[in-house]
């Protein structure tokens, strides 16, 4: 269903119709994803290389701290999912973001921090899921203890990679919603697309919005108050260039 806000002056603007287009999604389902997106979450190849007898689907927060210090996994569900290095692109993309956050909270006043990757989220609560997500922004400062967030952050941040991919646009968007999360943002930086999750707490629906990256896109936690302006992270974006392969150790 879409719902369009019409200009009050008679007439109607295509390009406010477009950025107010609500599309209404369904809950996602109970339990774990398909074995085609756990495959494509990698969940099948990741081996933690943990000796205790256990399998995908039965690992704890204690296997968990037991993986080495200088690798980056999640757990999911009781599933070990081993996260690849950020490209440059992402990493533009990260500290812009935080930078344009922190200040929308800093100039609203508002009770809320901004939080960068690598940070533990304990998103359910439990034993079997702790989460990375690449930027979070908590208003409930209760949750933010000395080694991780406990509990679901009010808004989450995914920048979206092919290996990652399925996991962050299936997976948590379930996982997110479900927790308790309040807005969920995916940044493609391929196709430079914005998709904007915000979870109704009534009826289990959420309405979805996709935005370009040369808009600003407001923030809904905020109730629009601020808005994230995408046209400096994509020219930075467009002003990065494929480097030539380098052999042999050279820099």
């Amino acid at each position: 269903m879409d719902e369009r806000r019409r200009d009050t002056a008679g007439g109607s603007n295509r390009k406010d119709q477009k950025e107010q287009e609500i599309r209404y999604f369904p809950t996602c389902r109970e339990g774990i994803p398909d074995g085609d997106v756990q495959e494509a979450a990698g969940v099948y190849r990741a081996d933690p290389g943990l000796k205790n007898g256990k399998k995908q689907g039965e690992y704890t927060l204690e296997d968990y701290q037991a993986l080495p210090d200088d690798e980056r996994w999640e757990l999911i569900d009781g599933f070990l999912i081993r996260m690849d290095a950020p490209t440059s692109a992402h990493q533009i993309i990260l500290g812009d973001l935080y930078t344009a956050f922190r200040r929308c909270i800093d100039d609203h006043n508002a009770p809320c921090k901004a939080l960068l990757s690598p940070l533990d989220v304990q998103l359910d609560m439990d034993d079997r899921t702790i989460v990375e997500p690449d930027l979070i922004v908590l208003c409930d400062r209760e949750k933010l203890k000395r080694k991780r967030i406990f509990g679901a952050p009010d808004l989450l941040v995914e920048i979206l990679s092919p290996s990652s991919h399925s996991k962050d646009t299936f997976w948590k968007n379930s996982k997110y919603q479900k927790a308790g999360v309040r807005e969920y943002w995916m940044v493609d930086p391929e196709k430079r697309k914005v998709l904007v999750n915000l979870f109704e707490k009534t009826e289990g629906e959420y309405r979805s919005r996709v935005y370009n990256f040369d808009e600003k896109i407001p923030v809904g936690i905020s109730k629009g108050e601020c808005r994230i302006d995408f046209a400096p992270i994509l020219k930075e974006l467009e002003e990065l260039e494929e480097p030539e392969e380098v052999y042999g150790g050279e820099n």
